[in-house]
């Protein structure tokens, strides 16, 4: 054990100088009143997978696909939350524009890729409201895959503020349901600063059927409520409103 931490050590300090003597980017911008003796003592500290995990989207190893099409999703829920009308009128032309040269011939949608095909059908499955007609995506797959590095990462791309909560740890129904409104309904205030939530709950695999039962009532019953145009206003206060912010669900076992 001693060998092996006296290995770990010395190979730390030769990634570090490694790291050190190559110029970066934060080495340009100014330090400002941060201390370095306490910089150095949290790095030497830290674990690799905190130190080096991905910032932005471009450092992302993750499936290049899955990356795409979770951005895309989470892109399309800007009219609603950001008020971008552009970005949806853009898109509109370009998906009615293709279906009539695709009539006579197939050609077109033979040579488009998997992630163009993909980005069509979530543009043309928006409801009535301009939000995506599926309201939670779900990212499967066995522990260390990235998962959550993902969902945090695309959030933060999209300009969002990452609100994590664990499916596990909430067994009660009454407060999967509270915390899921709170993240849902209310708005991070951070400072000048202040963005949108993306509720990012994970082990949703570990949550109970009840809670699982409760997820489902929010999308849907305000689904229902969103297209009966002819509900009363005070049903509508009560319940909560429209679903207006994204979901993402992270599970081992889809």
């Amino acid at each position: 054990r001693r060998h092996v931490l006296e290995a770990s050590q010395q190979l730390t300090e030769i990634i570090n100088s490694c790291l050190e003597s190559e110029p970066s980017a934060e080495s340009l911008e100014p330090a400002g009143n941060t201390d370095p003796a306490a910089e150095e003592e949290s790095a030497l500290h830290c674990l690799w997978v905190d130190k080096f995990t991905p910032q932005c989207y471009l450092e992302l190893l993750s499936d290049d696909y899955t990356n795409r099409c979770l951005l895309k999703w989470l892109k399309l829920w800007d009219t609603v939350v950001f008020g971008k009308e552009n970005a949806v009128k853009k898109a509109k032309p370009s998906t009615a524009a293709r279906p009539p040269f695709s009539h006579p011939k197939e050609h077109p949608n033979k040579w488009k890729t998997k992630v163009q095909l993909t980005e069509e059908i979530l543009e043309a499955e928006l409801d009535q409201h301009k939000r995506p007609k599926h309201k939670v995506a779900l990212l499967c797959g066995p522990p260390g895959l990235g998962k959550t590095t993902l969902a945090h990462v695309i959030a933060r791309h999209a300009g969002y503020n990452a609100v994590e909560m664990n499916a596990s740890d909430d067994r009660s129904p009454e407060v999967f349901k509270t915390r899921i409104e709170a993240a849902t309904q209310m708005k991070s205030v951070l400072g000048a600063n202040e963005k949108p939530n993306c509720l990012i709950i994970d082990e949703i695999d570990g949550a109970p059927a009840a809670s699982i039962n409760v997820l489902l009532n929010i999308i849907h019953r305000k689904d229902v409520e969103g297209e009966a145009a002819g509900g009363t206003g005070r049903r509508r206060r009560r319940e909560g409103g429209l679903l207006l912010r994204p979901i993402i669900c992270i599970c081992n076992d889809q």
